[in-house]
This record gives C-alpha cells, sequence and structure tokens, in this order.
C-alpha cells in the first residue's frame, strides 16, 4: 500500500514443475490469491479503492510469465499447470491485476530469496526503507 510492502513469503511448492515458467506460473498464482484477500479484507475495512484504477499491479522478473498471461494468443502447453495459468490469465482479464516485468536488478523479492553483494542489498531496501 502505498508503495510499501504489505506481506512476504517465501515457501517451498507442494508441486515439481519441469521449468522456471511453469514454477513461476505456479508462484503467481499463490500471489493473485493473496491480492485478492488483501483487497477483501481492505474493503471489510471500509478503505476506499480506486474505482477508476482497479487493478493491482504485480511484478515478475519471468519475461516468459508476464507475456503468456497478458496476450490473448498464447497457449500452455503442459496441462499439469494449466490451473495456475488459467488461474493468472483469467484475472489479468477481469483486471483484477496487471502483469509487469520487472529487471531482476530491482526486484525486490530477490533481497529476501537469493545471496546479493552488499551494494546491491543496500539499492534494494534503500528504495523502500524509511
Amino acid at each position: 500500500l502505498d508503495r510499501a510492502p504489505v506481506e512476504w513469503q517465501s515457501r517451498r511448492q507442494r508441486t515439481v514443475e519441469t521449468s522456471a515458467s511453469l514454477s513461476e506460473f505456479v508462484a503467481l498464482k499463490h500471489c493473485i490469491e493473496d491480492v485478492e484477500h488483501l483487497r477483501f479484507k481492505l474493503r471489510m475495512l471500509g478503505a476506499p479503492l480506486s474505482e477508476e484504477k482497479p487493478a493491482t499491479h504485480v511484478f515478475c522478473d519471468n519475461n516468459s510469465v508476464v507475456l503468456n498471461s497478458s496476450k490473448v494468443d498464447s497457449s500452455l502447453n503442459k496441462k499439469h499447470s494449466s490451473g495456475a495459468y488459467h488461474f493468472a490469465r483469467w484475472n489479468v482479464a477481469a483486471n483484477a491485476c496487471t502483469i509487469a516485468w520487472i529487471a531482476t536488478g530491482e526486484n525486490l523479492a530477490d533481497a529476501m530469496t537469493k545471496r546479493l553483494s552488499e551494494v546491491a542489498r543496500d539499492y534494494l531496501f534503500g528504495n523502500w526503507t524509511y
């Protein structure tokens, strides 16, 4: 909210995927579910949500996932991951969220999940800490 992180989590996925893109789709599905829950809680607390821009911005550093979740003519070859794929596409089509690409060097989640140099870590934490 207001450019500040609200929730962050890291956990092992329950399924084994054969590619990074499919793994990212599963993570994207969990992220969108969390966004839906937070938006519902905000509405229940009476917080006004913008009517002209109702979509929540979700950032991903995997370009394949960004394109396949946003392009109308994309298709999925792996059927066991189709639930996550279609869930993400449905939410983008319903304007519940927008999926955008973010450079790895700008991705704050990398500071929580990867070993970074001191300069990179200070840069990432400096962008959102007060």
